[in-house]
């Protein structure tokens, strides 16, 4: 019996945690930076509104501007990860949002506000194309999509409880509480820009004749970015959509929100890995995609008779939806992992990692509002119109890797100068 428990143990234990070495630094790398994230998540609105003394509107304007920021050098930094060396970029970018979001303290007035914010984006950007320049540089080409799994399911867990953390500081309401929130949040990013000395150094990549910038040239990729950004809009149907949903459009109990909320949590700690298997080439990863969105579609299909029916039958088909939800989610992000770095040269994967990002911001931008405008104003037509698209770009992805792939290969190697 012990041992029996003990085997399970370990398997639990393989679901969350990547194989020793590098990966497994990463696992713990990203603990650290997304417990911070997810208790400033929680945070954020609440400390420049009731803290800062900014207006809702301001503060909007606050998270507009940042990440336009964030868009527009989403590239660049990715490339200056190629040429510098993604880990050194990693290390110095989270060095410097520790003092950056500690200078928040210290923040009076709008324009002061927008300032750091802006920087804090520029910071966040190279940091982010940085860490998946770091996963492609350090681990094998057949285990970046399990190893970014793993990282997801980690994040998932990590927020989580930095959420939990948000919530005992909301209880206590005050100024000086959500003052160490800000320093908590700071220490995270030092703390992981330290355990970042840690990873083995990936080598820079040499200068080569012809444009910085060859992303930006490569159009079946920044199709598939484009692609994926729409996809990708289905996070914020749970974050935004469904919330409002719910609350003005079902007649299920308002307690259902985080009872889906939890159900997603723990499906992709528990599934996201197994989820990933078989994702590592573009092609599958593009079946895998394609899968993904279907269930999205379904998962709208779902959403949308959820309206009308009594407590319990729209209780069921909220978790039912959810379920499906949660399936497409986990099979879109592994196909989109598996593209994002299949597609990309490995001497250009920071900018290309960077430029992939760009798909999810772009999503960020025009999800709420175009999502929000389907279901809340047009009920089950707008949900079915959702399942359509999430559809109908799902079905595009093997096209775009096969287009893609051919143009890889016709491609002629660049010369180092």
């Amino acid at each position: 019996m012990r041992k029996r428990k003990k085997q399970y143990g370990e398997r639990m234990l393989s679901r969350l945690l990547p194989p020793k070495g590098p990966a497994r630094l990463l696992s713990g790398i990203t603990l650290v930076h997304t417990l911070g994230q997810g208790l400033w998540m929680a945070l954020n609105a609440i400390y420049a509104m009731t803290v800062l003394h900014l207006t809702p509107g301001q503060f909007s304007v606050g998270v507009g501007v940042a990440a336009g920021v964030a868009l527009a050098v989403s590239t660049p930094t990715g490339h200056l990860a190629d040429r510098l060396g993604p880990r050194s970029v990693q290390i110095w970018s989270f060095l410097a949002l520790g003092p950056l979001t500690a200078a928040l303290l210290a923040v009076h007035g709008f324009g002061m506000y927008l300032l750091v914010v802006s920087v804090q984006a520029l910071a966040y950007s190279a940091s982010r194309s940085a860490r998946m320049a770091v996963v492609a540089g350090l681990v094998p080409p057949e285990q970046r999509v399990a190893v970014r799994a793993h990282l997801r399911a980690t994040s998932n867990v990590s927020v989580s409880l930095g959420a939990v953390l948000a919530g005992v500081l909301l209880a206590v309401d005050s100024g000086p509480a959500y003052r160490a929130a800000v320093v908590f949040n700071a220490s995270t990013y030092l703390l992981t820009g330290l355990l970042s000395l840690l990873l083995p150094a990936v080598e820079p990549q040499p200068a080569r004749s012809g444009p910085a910038l060859i992303v930006l040239r490569d159009r079946p990729y920044l199709t598939f970015v484009v692609l994926d950004g729409l996809l990708s809009m289905h996070n914020v149907l749970l974050e935004v959509v469904l919330p409002i949903w719910v609350l003005h459009h079902t007649a299920a109990p308002r307690w259902m929100i985080a009872a889906i909320l939890i159900t997603n949590t723990v499906a992709v700690v528990l599934l996201q890995v197994r989820a990933a298997r078989g994702t590592d080439e573009p092609s599958s990863a593009a079946r895998a995609s394609r899968s993904g969105a279907l269930c999205l579609a379904l998962a709208c299909g779902v959403f949308a008779f959820s309206g009308r029916p009594s407590l319990v039958l729209a209780s069921v088909l909220l978790i039912a939806g959810a379920l499906a939800h949660v399936l497409g989610e986990i099979r879109q992000s592994a196909g989109s992992w598996g593209m994002s770095f299949g597609l990309a040269p490995d001497h250009a994967q920071g900018q290309y990692q960077g430029t992939y990002a760009m798909g999810s911001d772009l999503g960020k931008l025009i999800a709420p509002a175009l999502l929000t405008w389907l279901a809340v104003e047009h009920g089950t037509l707008g949900w079915l119109v959702m399942a359509a698209g999430f559809a109908l770009v799902g079905a595009a992805m093997p096209a775009v890797a096969a287009w893609a792939v051919r143009g890889r290969r016709l491609e002629p190697g660049p010369v180092a100068v």
